[in-house]
């Protein structure tokens, strides 16, 4: 395949990789160079696990390979939902051997886990500093061993925004030795304004911060250099939407192949698809074309290419794992859930919780007793993935095995909106249901008429068109093909968190057990 027409140029017959690379919501990308291996980490804000940890060997393929963060803490704040709480805006860079993640966690502060092997295991998250607001670290060893940290801030728990601190850190990470200083304020830059997710490095003697301003859906991405690693700065503008349709195209990682060739992964905003991942060639100024020597210019001059050829040339074959067989009862790594779950349930490794063990394929969940039954964006037992960026059907077999009048399991669209199709016990049987809330202050309703379920056994669907339009069906046993159930349901959005697709089993409250559902085959075509 050749570039086509309005896109970099490439050798005839070079494999060309088109973006997004990751078209699915991996927000606030980070990655990093080990030798031919890279490495990326995103936000996964409050769901469990975290801290993902994706492996390519192109940049452009991509595979799920662990998690850095197997539970959220504090414990007692993750006990229930926080959807767009935890884990923002992680940095990950490989120093002495080993690999490290900062992050900030706007309500508690900045944390650090590390680990020798980047599949783990991860030491437990450290608090390296304590408060609110802070977010978007990223740190930097030194050629002479001095190590230093450079953080952002969230004005909606701190009141300040729009300003870089920066700080002296102990070599080993878990201590800042100085208050910290502003390094860059964004109020002094006239026309800049919510600057944050900074990425501290340093190239040809310079201090550099690459960080992102405007905001998520029409920002830029700027790039500040420095003789010193606390300023003065001086600023460009190095990737902007131009005349593309790629929004603003801004904060990521700047990684540098084995080749010696420099490229960006930064996030594109869409809506309810989240934050989707674009690959972008980069260079550096060399005053050759009458520009000043020595600034990146990211993309085509600084606009985002729609297509290129990568850093090692390979066909664009791999995403991350979204099929899953449950094989032995275990969920794969492309899903995490809503909240921290039991201490006994585990992440992926099923135990008394949520989670029933059992040696055959198939994930069987507890339905599980809650007075939030009715609303899905309040339950913690929700296993979720990232819904795809492109149209797709999704589908997945369901069996309820319960007694109890109101357990209830099925497929959902979940987001500030949500809408689910599944199984529900009453007093007739188990029934095929559809049912669908469309804001944060609307109580679930029918979307459709329910019937009966024999055997209580469905195969459910849901098709995701453009625009993340979701039509929702099932066939039960009786079913010639698939029935299409209710109208159309818009896809949501959280707030910084794109729409999820969720597998979950509930009950109402009561005493003892209230059965299981058991899901079988769930694919994404």
């Amino acid at each position: 395949m050749t570039a086509p027409p309005g896109t970099s140029a490439a050798p005839a017959g070079a494999p060309v990789y088109r973006n997004p690379v990751l078209n699915a919501d991996w927000s606030d990308p980070d990655a990093v160079a080990v030798g031919d291996d890279y490495y990326m980490t995103a936000s996964s804000f409050g769901r469990v696990p975290g801290l993902p940890i994706l492996h390519s060997r192109d940049l452009v393929n991509w595979r799920i390979v662990g998690h850095a963060l197997q539970r959220l803490e504090p414990e007692h704040a993750f006990a229930s939902p926080r959807h767009d709480c935890g884990v923002w805006a992680p940095s990950i860079r490989h120093h002495a051997g080993r690999f490290w993640i900062f992050w900030g966690d706007p309500d508690h502060g900045i944390y650090q886990v590390n680990a020798e092997d980047v599949r783990g295991p991860w030491s437990g998250p450290h608090l390296l500093k304590a408060g609110r607001g802070l977010i978007d670290p990223c740190p930097l060893w030194d050629d002479d061993g001095r190590a230093y940290l450079v953080h952002a801030w969230a004005k909606s728990r701190s009141g300040v925004k729009n300003r870089l601190t920066g700080h002296r850190m102990s070599p080993d990470g878990r201590e800042l030795l100085d208050e910290g200083r502003t390094v860059v304020d964004g109020d002094a830059l006239p026309g800049w304004f919510t600057l944050e997710g900074p990425k501290l490095y340093k190239h040809d003697g310079w201090y550099w911060i690459f960080a992102p301003a405007g905001g998520v859906e029409t920002g830029w991405q700027g790039a500040f250099r420095s003789r010193d690693v606390f300023g003065p700065y001086e600023e460009r503008i190095v990737l902007s939407q131009g005349r593309t349709d790629v929004n603003g195209p801004h904060q990521g990682a700047w990684v540098r192949a084995a080749d010696g060739s420099d490229w960006f992964l930064h996030f594109q905003h869409r809506g309810p698809y989240g934050r989707v991942v674009h690959l972008q060639p980069m260079r550096w100024t060399d005053g050759s074309r009458g520009e000043e020597a020595g600034w990146p210019v990211i993309g085509d001059d600084g606009e985002p290419v729609a297509a290129h050829t990568g850093p090692v040339p390979a066909e664009q074959t791999t995403t991350p794992a979204r099929d899953d067989d449950f094989p032995g009862g275990r969920f794969g790594r492309q899903w995490a859930w809503t909240a921290n779950p039991p201490r006994a349930c585990g992440t992926g490794n099923p135990s008394p919780g949520w989670t029933v063990d059992h040696s055959g394929d198939g994930l069987r969940l507890v339905c599980r007793r809650t007075a939030d039954a009715h609303d899905l964006r309040r339950l913690p037992n929700v296993l979720v993935q990232r819904m795809p960026g492109d149209p797709c059907t999704v589908e997945v077999g369901l069996r309820l095995d319960s007694d109890e009048p109101g357990a209830r399991a099925g497929l959902a669209v979940l987001g500030d909106a949500f809408s689910w199709i599944g199984l529900e016990r009453d007093d007739s049987g188990i029934r095929l249901v559809h049912r669908f809330a469309e804001s944060t202050a609307e109580h679930e309703r029918d979307a459709a008429h329910s019937r009966p379920a024999p055997g209580g056994r469905v195969r459910l669907r849901v098709e995701i068109l453009p625009g993340a339009r979701c039509h929702f069906s099932a066939r039960t046993g009786e079913d010639p093909g698939f029935v299409p159930s209710g109208p159309p349901f818009a896809a949501a959005p959280w707030r910084w968190v794109g729409a999820q697709l969720g597998l979950f089993a509930a009950a109402p409250q009561g005493g003892g057990p209230a059965g299981t559902a058991a899901f079988t085959a769930f694919r994404v075509t």
